[in-house]
């Protein structure tokens, strides 16, 4: 095949140097996963550990992150809570969520503090805002569809793991005699 100036397209090629792409190092891979995203200490070594990398590299790599502040088990804990609680997650799921990334319990409570300094702790509120937009009440409701509506609300609050006291005043179940 011709290109527009006459060469055939093998010479109009100039020869390319096979590079033999370089392994990564247990930091450069650290380093990759963090640019897309923050994640816990935990993480980050199991992460590294299903690419081939030894434990111990994998753990010295993280090290490196932390020191040189690419990765902070605090700001990554407060980061996930505050997205949890703004799509509408309870304490109690965001609590365990914290914790199944191997977060310390002073991590944690810090991640929950930082909530509350930003005025994003807001439980109950947050739960009655839910109830009123999934589960409207109708004009005709009867009793026994109100019930049902409200067992249905109570069942995701819940779900979403707001505490009990937090689902019955959202869902409004304040017994009358």
């Amino acid at each position: 095949m011709q290109d527009p100036l006459g060469a055939s397209a093998d010479e109009a090629r100039p020869e390319r140097k096979s590079r033999a792409r370089r392994e990564q190092t247990p930091a450069q891979r650290a380093l990759a996963l963090l640019v897309r995203r923050e994640h816990s200490r935990r993480e980050l070594e199991r992460k590294l550990a299903a690419r081939g990398v030894e434990p111990g590299d994998a753990r010295a790599a993280v090290d490196r992150m932390a020191e040189a502040g690419w990765q902070d088990d605090g700001r990554f804990a407060a980061l996930l809570a505050r997205s949890r609680a703004v799509a509408g997650y309870g304490p109690l799921r965001i609590r365990v969520e914290l914790e199944s990334h191997g977060l310390d319990a002073a991590v944690i409570d810090d991640a929950f503090r930082a909530l509350a300094d930003d005025g994003d702790d807001c439980w109950l509120e947050q739960a009655c805002e839910q109830v009123r937009r999934r589960f409207p009440a109708a004009a005709d409701e009867d009793s026994q569809a109100m019930w049902k509506r409200r067992r249905k609300a109570a069942d995701f609050l819940m779900r979403r793991g707001f505490d009990m006291d937090t689902v019955r005043r959202a869902s409004a179940f304040e017994f009358e005699e």
